[in-house]
């Protein structure tokens, strides 16, 4: 498909992320994957830059003027540009190499602060989760259907990737460990925000993270879907977004938001 300067933010964000997760599922068998070393342990790998690079291609030719800030290349455009896309290519890079099909391409548009348009695609489902800001729907074999939250699952994924486990301020763990969360939710642990855009799906009744998560390339698709589809979001003591002690609780309804943002200010 070919994308112009006319088509829809939002069109173009699902175009971008589903050029990525095809780069992402043609790799995936490659036996001898190279890896590249980003310090603390992480890296990334030629999934990861080549992905990148093909969500870049779609931005770039259709919105040539657009600042953008991918995980792996960095920022590029004016740093104070209105309109910066948020591009994460390989959300999973740790399930990826260990042959783990739980993985997300994350492509969100941030204009003067907000997230106007989204997209996360699963490479192996086939499935994009998008969002033009107001509607907040997944495409699937060129059909689109509305995504609808739903806390009935009540299964809570809770990532704990964001800081160190033996922290006191890693609020994560505590969550986890309290007796009010077993006694109403099953903790889950995806190591992808694929599992963000499973609340706004119904697939998961929330997600819980630590971290400062401004203007995140990993978490910025997801907010802006989950928002869309009517979830409750804020940081994770029940603050507004990105402010206090950051961290985000999404969660499918008012009241598992309340369980989960009294749990964390408890522990």
């Amino acid at each position: 498909m070919t994308i112009t300067d006319a088509a829809p933010d939002a069109e173009l964000a699902l175009t971008a992320a589903a050029a990525g997760a095809a780069v992402v599922r043609v790799m995936y068998d490659d036996s001898a994957l190279e890896r590249f070393d980003k310090g603390g342990g992480d890296f990334a790998t030629a999934a990861d830059l080549a992905a990148e690079d093909a969500v870049l291609g779609v931005l770039r030719a259709g919105r040539p003027d657009d600042a953008v800030a991918g995980e792996e290349s960095g920022e590029s455009g004016l740093p104070g540009a209105r309109r910066r896309w948020l591009v994460d290519p390989l959300c999973g890079t740790l399930n990826y190499a260990a042959k783990n099909m739980l993985v997300g391409v994350n492509v969100a548009l941030r204009v003067d602060g907000e997230v106007t348009a989204a997209a996360t695609a699963d490479p192996f489902s086939g499935e994009v989760f998008w969002t033009d800001g107001e509607r907040a729907l997944v495409r699937e074999g060129g059909v689109d259907r509305a995504l609808a939250p739903s806390a009935a699952s009540r299964l809570v994924d809770i990532n704990m990737d964001t800081a160190d486990p033996r922290s006191p301020e890693f609020r994560g763990a505590r969550i986890i460990a309290a007796p009010e969360f077993a006694d109403r939710f099953r903790p889950r642990v995806v190591s992808t925000t694929l599992a963000v855009a499973w609340v706004a799906a119904g697939r998961r009744a929330a997600y819980v993270t630590d971290g400062q998560l401004r203007d995140s390339v990993h978490f910025s698709a997801g907010i802006g879907l989950c928002r869309a589809a009517g979830c409750v979001v804020t940081g994770i003591l029940g603050e507004p977004l990105h402010t206090g002690a950051g961290g985000l609780v999404v969660a499918a309804d008012a009241e598992t938001h309340a369980a989960l943002v009294g749990i964390a200010q408890a522990v």
